[in-house]
């Protein structure tokens, strides 16, 4: 790399493109990114929605560590205290894990804890299939009740909360900097306005000092998920766990903070009075945040039938379309993550493509690695270009499309040279694919899953018919090789005559 670009991101806080400057460094100079991004509520499936969201969080660790960086990387899943209503700071409301249970789908499941437990390995599940980092911390809000209950006591005696006879609230008042993130908060008349215009009812505590306070902590001994503390029985609110788990794993004041843009108020909001009400010290200083999603230009939603989630394209047939997850995962990334996105499945065909056409060069250089032979490099200082100029486009407020472009151009170069590849260029080819990999995630697994397109899996011996598809054109029996062609396509693969053989892979169904 000719020099090494400046890492940086719109700033929700300042409302600008700010180079990214981590606080500390390690021992031998390193710069450490102490990063903290809010992960999903467990009471059902996360939706492509929330992953375009995980998937901006997954591409600034890539981006940090392909710039050497050092990083430490925590986000949480919610459990427990996020009610229907949180978008209006403290409204009405129930726990959204209670509301799920008593759903139909919920019906299926023991308790309240089957359930929690159920969701949260499916979106470990859809973690890995879509190829995002792992963090290094992954922790859950009921696993760090104790910390939370010493942090709203803290805030009670240092005058920031205090409590009712049905929970302990966070004085807004006490807090000036509230609404410094989005503009919102201080308006307490508008704020009831607002909520009035959407038919709630933001004042449900008559004790509440002000509309705007937020629970810390609801007073609930008929909860499904209960703890005792100090006020009796209940369980805490949502807030106040991301506050307590980014100072536990990341210190009193982070470099980074992420979430989607629905997150901003309150939640983010009120993250930050109550980290900074608790150390005195800035809470985050960089936060970025991720547009909503649309599908086919229209809103998401269940009504309209446009739902989905990450297992309604990669689960196998009927369940799902049975798609290489990399090629969803490339298409929630086409979009930059500051702009709104319109999901379309003219988009998601393409990147089907596109990724096929990735793997494809993968096994050509592959292969060239292993004929090896003789010649001189040929493309490495073109590819090192194209790497440089993906990396750039990431460190410009991750700018995914023009890195797309750049991974793309390169399989093009690759797969245009062909089979001319002698075993220099070659290595230098799969160095560049692994670093493109590396950074968008987009070719392969970095720990490989189970290939969907394994042709001999659920049982169906598709080798032999493939084997007796080459036999019966060697002999020049092609009635007998059309009828097997056929067979393999009922079967749900798509057949392709090289100079190998036939090879087969899974059909896409969009």
């Amino acid at each position: 790399m000719a020099s090494t670009p400046t890492f940086q991101l719109y700033n929700t806080l300042t409302r600008r493109v700010d180079p990214i400057e981590p606080a500390e460094q390690t021992a031998d100079g390193t710069p450490h990114l102490r990063f903290y991004s809010c992960g999903p509520t467990v009471y059902a499936f996360a939706h492509i929605g929330n992953f375009r969201s995980f998937l901006t969080a997954d591409l600034i660790v890539r981006t940090a560590r392909a710039l050497g960086w050092d990083t430490t990387y925590v986000t949480n899943v919610t459990d427990v205290g996020h009610l229907t209503d949180d978008d209006m700071t403290d409204p009405s409301g129930e726990d959204r894990m209670v509301k799920a249970l008593r759903s139909k789908e919920g019906q299926r499941f023991a308790n309240i804890w089957d359930l929690a437990r159920y969701y949260t390995e499916a979106l470990l599940r859809d973690w890995r299939a879509l190829n995002l980092q792992e963090p290094d911390v992954r922790p859950r809000a009921t696993e760090h009740i104790r910390p939370q209950i010493l942090a709203v006591q803290q805030l009670i005696e240092n005058g920031h909360a205090y409590e009712t006879s049905q929970g302990i609230y966070f004085s807004v008042e006490s807090f000036p900097d509230y609404g410094k993130l989005s503009g919102r908060g201080q308006d307490a008349e508008a704020l009831v306005e607002g909520a009035a215009a959407q038919s709630r009812d933001v004042v449900t505590d008559p004790d509440k000092r002000d509309p705007r306070d937020f629970a810390l902590w609801k007073k609930d001994d008929a909860h499904l998920m209960q703890w005792h503390s100090p006020w009796g029985w209940g369980f805490p609110g949502w807030h106040i766990e991301c506050s307590v788990m980014a100072n536990e794993y990341l210190g009193p004041s982070i470099d980074l903070h992420a979430g989607g843009e629905d997150l901003i108020f309150p939640h983010h909001e009120c993250e930050i009075a109550q980290a900074e009400s608790l150390s005195g010290e800035p809470f985050a200083r960089y936060w970025a945040h991720t547009r909503f999603l649309q599908v086919e230009g229209e809103k998401m939603s269940k009504s309209k039938g446009n739902f989905y989630t990450v297992r309604d394209f990669i689960a196998p047939e009927p369940e799902g379309r049975d798609l290489d997850p990399l090629a969803l995962r490339l298409t929630l990334l086409s979009g930059q993550y500051r702009k709104p996105f319109n999901f379309t499945f003219d988009t998601l065909r393409d990147n089907v493509r596109h990724v096929q056409r990735l793997q494809d060069v993968d096994a050509l250089v592959d292969d060239a690695m292993a004929e090896d032979a003789p010649g001189d490099d040929f493309l490495g200082e073109r590819l090192d270009a194209l790497y440089d100029k993906a990396l750039a486009a990431l460190c410009d407020d991750l700018n995914t499309p023009a890195a797309i472009a750049a991974a793309l151009e390169g399989a093009k170069m690759l797969g245009g040279v062909g089979s001319n590849l002698n075993g220099a260029t070659a290595r230098r080819a799969k160095d560049w694919l692994d670093q493109i990999n590396a950074l968008l995630g987009i070719i392969r697994h970095d720990e490989t899953p189970a290939s969907a397109d394994d042709p001999e899996e659920e049982g169906l011996d598709v080798q032999a018919l493939i084997d007796e598809r080459d036999a019966a054109r060697a002999a020049k029996d092609y009635e007998r090789a059309d009828a097997l062609r056929d067979a393999l396509q009922e079967m749900g693969y798509e057949v392709m005559d090289t100079p190998e053989g036939t090879q087969v892979r899974r059909q896409v169904r969009i």
